[in-house]
C-alpha cells in the first residue's frame, strides 16, 4: 500500500504518530493545562503550589503559608506543613520529592492515601509548574534535615556556589533542622508565556483572603518584592470561616442575620482500584453561610475542598434549587403583597429573584473531587447536587419556619416579593415594547376603511362612534381619505403604562393604522397618512375623547405634532334651513347672530347631538370637504392644556365620588347660587 501525503508533502504514516512523554505533553499544550499562557496562566503556576501548600493546613499539619513574588521574576511558596516526601519512590530509581516535580499525575492524593480530601486531586500541580519553568529550586525540611533539589529545564540536579548546574538525581542536605516543610521557587519559563503576562498582587491578595475562609486558623502572608512596586506586605487569617467571609461580601445594610447551614452526607461513585471498576462510598461535607442585604447585587462564592470554583458546578447548582425551592414551598405563600400575581400564576419567585442581594459561602468536602478541567474552576461530580441540596433546602426551610428571627424572615420576604414585582413588571414593560415596535407593521385594523392611495396628501380621520362612521365612509373621497371608527373608551395615555396602552384595543387600533410605531421606535417617516384628523362631536363627550386622543398622541407619538400633522375637524352645533338655504352655527352666539342677520326663527334652527345625526350630505360639507370644512391644527401646547384638561375630566367625570365633592365643595364658591336647579 502506497503512503499517502498532504498537499504539503509530509508524511502522514506510523512513524508520524507521536507520542508526548513526561513533562513534553504540557509544554506542547500548556492550556490544556493552566488555561494559557498570560496573565491568567502564570498565576496558575503559583496556585499550583498554593494549593498544595492549603491542603497541608487543611489536613491539620500546617498553619502558615507564605507567598513571595521576588525581585528577578520569580516566585516562591513556603508552608510549614510535613514537607514532601523525600526518600526513594519505590517503582522509580530517585527520590519522591523528584518523582512529584518531574511526573504527572504523581502524588498523595490518589485513592484515600495522604489526603483524605484535597484540592489538587489530578496530582499534575507541581510538575507542571517545573514542566513551564525554566529553573525550580526546593527544599524540604524533614527528617531532621533540610533537603535541597534544584532544575534547570525540566533537568533534576544542583547549582554549585558558582551557580554551574550540574545534573544528578541526588538531594543535597545542606543543613540540620528541627523544623518541617516545604519552599518551592520557579522561574517561569519565558518563552511559553505571552511578553505582558504578569502578576497581579491585589489579585493575588484577594484569592487568599478567600482561601483562609475555608481554613480556619490559618495565616497566609504575601510578600511583593518586585523592582518599582510599593505594596505593603499582605497578611490574611480567619478565625469565623464561611461567616467571615459573608460578612466581608456584605457592603449594604443587612437585611437577615448570616444563616449557617451544615450537613454530612454519603454517596456512592465507581472508581478503578487496583485495575478494576468498584463502587465505593464517599462522604460529602456541606458547609453554607448566607444572608440577604439591601440592594440588588449578589455574590455566591464556592469552593471544593480548598479550590475556589470561579465558575460554579454541580454544588452551585444543588445550592441555588434548594433556596430557590424553600422560598417558593415555605416563605411566599400567602404573601399578601403577592395577591394579584397568585391569581396569574406568576407569584413564584426565580433564582434571581432569590438571589437578589445575596451574600453567601458555599464549601464542599469531599475525597477525589471530579473537576471539569485541570484548572478546577467548575466541579463536575454529579451526586454533589443532590446532596446540597437536600441538606440546604432542610435547613433554610426550617429558618423560614420560625427558626430564624420573626423580624429577619419578614425582611428577606418583603425583599424576594418586591424582586418578583420588579421583574413582572420589567417584563410587561417589555412585552409592551416588543408589542408596540411591531404595530406598525402588523395587519392594518378590521374596522379601518383604509384609502386607496397613501402619502402627504392623505387622511386618516378618526370618527367617533359607528353612527358617524357610516356616514363618513359615504361621504369621503376614498382615493384618499381613510375611515377609523372608535368603538370604546381611550386609553389615558397621561396616567396609563405602556402595558395597558398597548393593549387597548383603540389605541393599538391608531398606532397600528398610522404604521409607525410608537414612543422611541416611532418614526416619522413610515407614517402612512399626511394628515391625522379627531372628528368628534361638539359636546363634553367629544371634547373628552378629543383630548384622550391627543394626549395619546402626546405621549407615544409625538413628532406628528411637531411635524403638525394633527388637527381637530370642527363640526358646527347648529344647522338651519331657511328659505332654501342652509345655514350652520358653531355657537349659541353665532346661531344669534346669523338668526338676526337673516330673520331666521329660531324655531327652524336644529341642535346636533352627535355626527352620527347628520346625513352623508351635511358630514361631507362641514367635516369632510376641503372647500367647506373647518380644520383646527393641534401643536404641542394644545396636547399640554390637553393633558392638564383630562385631570379635570377625571375630578368631574371619574369613579372617585370622593375627589369630585371635594372639588365641588371647594369651587361652590364660584358658582351664582341663584342660577343653580338646587
Amino acid at each position: 500500500m502506497a503512503t499517502t501525503t498532504n498537499t504539503n508533502k509530509v508524511k502522514y504514516d506510523a512513524d508520524a504518530i507521536q507520542t508526548l512523554e513526561g513533562l513534553e505533553a504540557v509544554r506542547k499544550r500548556p492550556g490544556m493545562y493552566i488555561g494559557g499562557t498570560g496573565s491568567d496562566g502564570l498565576m496558575h503556576l503559583l496556585w499550583e503550589l498554593f494549593d498544595n501548600a492549603v491542603d497541608e493546613a487543611a489536613a491539620g499539619f500546617c498553619d502558615r503559608i507564605d507567598i513571595v513574588l521576588h525581585r528577578d521574576g520569580s516566585m516562591e511558596v513556603l508552608d510549614a506543613g510535613r514537607g514532601i516526601p523525600v526518600g526513594k519512590h519505590k517503582k522509580r530509581s530517585v527520590s519522591a520529592l523528584e518523582v512529584v516535580l518531574t511526573e504527572l499525575h504523581a502524588g498523595g492524593k490518589f485513592g484515600g492515601g495522604a489526603y483524605s480530601s484535597s484540592g489538587g486531586l489530578h496530582g499534575v500541580g507541581a510538575s507542571v509548574v517545573n514542566a513551564l519553568s525554566s529553573k525550580l529550586v526546593a527544599e524540604i525540611d524533614r527528617n531532621g534535615n533540610t533537603h535541597k533539589l534544584c532544575f534547570q529545564d525540566r533537568v533534576a540536579g544542583q547549582f554549585n556556589t558558582n551557580g554551574k548546574f550540574r545534573a544528578s538525581h541526588t538531594l543535597a542536605k545542606t543543613k540540620k533542622t528541627k523544623k518541617t516543610g516545604s519552599r518551592i521557587r520557579f522561574w517561569p519559563d519565558l518563552e511559553i508565556f505571552d511578553p505582558d503576562a504578569s502578576i497581579d498582587f491585589d489579585l493575588v491578595c484577594e484569592r487568599v483572603a478567600r482561601t483562609c475562609f475555608v481554613v480556619p486558623g490559618m495565616k497566609v502572608r504575601v510578600e511583593d518584592k518586585r523592582t518599582g512596586n510599593k505594596n505593603e506586605p499582605f497578611e490574611y487569617i480567619s478565625r469565623g470561616g464561611l461567616s467571615d467571609l459573608v460578612d466581608s461580601l456584605s457592603s449594604s445594610n443587612s437585611i437577615s442575620e448570616i444563616i449557617k447551614i451544615s450537613g454530612i452526607d454519603t454517596f456512592e461513585e465507581k472508581v478503578p482500584v487496583d485495575g478494576k471498576m468498584t463502587i465505593v462510598e464517599r462522604e460529602c461535607t456541606v458547609e453554607v453561610a448566607l444572608r440577604w442585604v439591601e440592594g440588588y447585587e449578589s455574590s455566591i462564592v464556592s469552593f471544593v475542598n480548598t479550590i475556589p470554583t470561579p465558575e460554579g458546578g454541580t454544588h452551585l447548582a444543588g445550592l441555588e434549587r434548594a433556596m430557590t425551592r424553600a422560598v417558593n414551598d415555605v416563605l411566599l405563600p400567602g404573601t399578601k403583597k403577592l395577591s394579584k400575581l397568585a391569581k396569574s400564576g406568576n407569584d413564584r419567585a426565580s433564582k434571581e429573584d432569590v438571589q437578589e442581594g445575596l451574600m453567601a459561602g458555599l464549601k464542599v468536602t469531599f475525597p477525589e473531587p471530579q473537576f471539569r478541567g485541570q484548572t478546577k474552576q467548575e466541579l463536575g461530580t454529579p451526586a454533589i447536587q443532590s446532596i446540597v441540596y437536600e441538606i440546604t433546602k432542610q435547613s433554610l426551610s426550617d429558618w423560614f419556619d420560625g427558626a430564624g428571627k420573626k423580624t429577619h424572615i419578614n425582611g428577606v420576604r418583603d425583599k424576594i416579593s418586591n424582586a418578583i414585582l420588579n421583574r413582572v413588571a420589567s417584563k410587561e414593560v417589555l412585552d409592551a415594547k416588543r408589542k408596540a415596535a411591531n404595530l406598525g407593521s402588523t395587519g392594518m385594523p378590521d374596522k379601518l376603511a383604509d384609502c386607496r392611495t397613501h402619502g402627504d396628501d392623505s387622511e386618516l380621520l378618526i370618527v367617533e362612534g359607528d353612527s358617524a362612521a357610516g356616514p363618513a365612509k359615504a361621504g369621503r373621497d376614498a382615493e384618499y381619505m381613510a375611515i377609523l371608527p372608535l368603538r370604546g373608551k381611550v386609553v389615558n395615555a397621561g396616567k396609563a403604562t405602556m402595558k395597558q396602552v398597548i393593549d387597548n384595543t383603540e389605541a393599538q387600533a391608531l398606532i397600528t393604522a398610522i404604521g409607525a410605531g410608537s414612543g422611541k421606535d416611532f418614526e416619522i417617516d413610515d407614517v402612512r397618512y399626511g394628515r391625522i384628523i379627531i372628528l368628534c362631536d361638539a359636546d363634553v363627550d367629544g371634547s373628552h375623547i378629543r383630548c384622550l386622543l391627543l394626549t395619546l398622541i402626546f405621549h407615544y407619538m409625538k413628532p406628528l405634532l411637531e411635524d403638525g400633522r394633527v388637527f381637530a375637524a370642527l363640526p358646527p352645533l347648529y344647522s338651519s334651513k331657511w328659505r332654501g338655504e342652509t345655514y350652520y352655527a358653531f355657537s349659541d352666539e353665532e346661531r344669534d347672530t346669523v338668526t338676526k342677520k337673516k330673520k331666521i326663527p329660531l324655531d327652524k334652527w336644529v341642535r346636533f347631538k352627535g355626527l352620527g345625526e347628520m346625513d352623508v350630505d351635511e358630514l361631507a360639507e362641514t367635516t369632510l370637504n376641503p372647500e367647506t370644512r373647518i380644520l383646527k391644527r393641534l401643536t404641542m401646547s394644545d396636547a399640554k392644556q390637553a393633558k392638564e384638561a383630562m385631570k379635570m375630566f377625571e375630578t368631574l367625570m371619574g369613579s372617585d365620588v370622593a375627589k369630585r365633592r371635594e372639588f365641588v365643595l371647594k369651587e361652590s364658591a364660584l358658582f351664582d347660587r341663584e342660577a343653580l336647579d338646587v
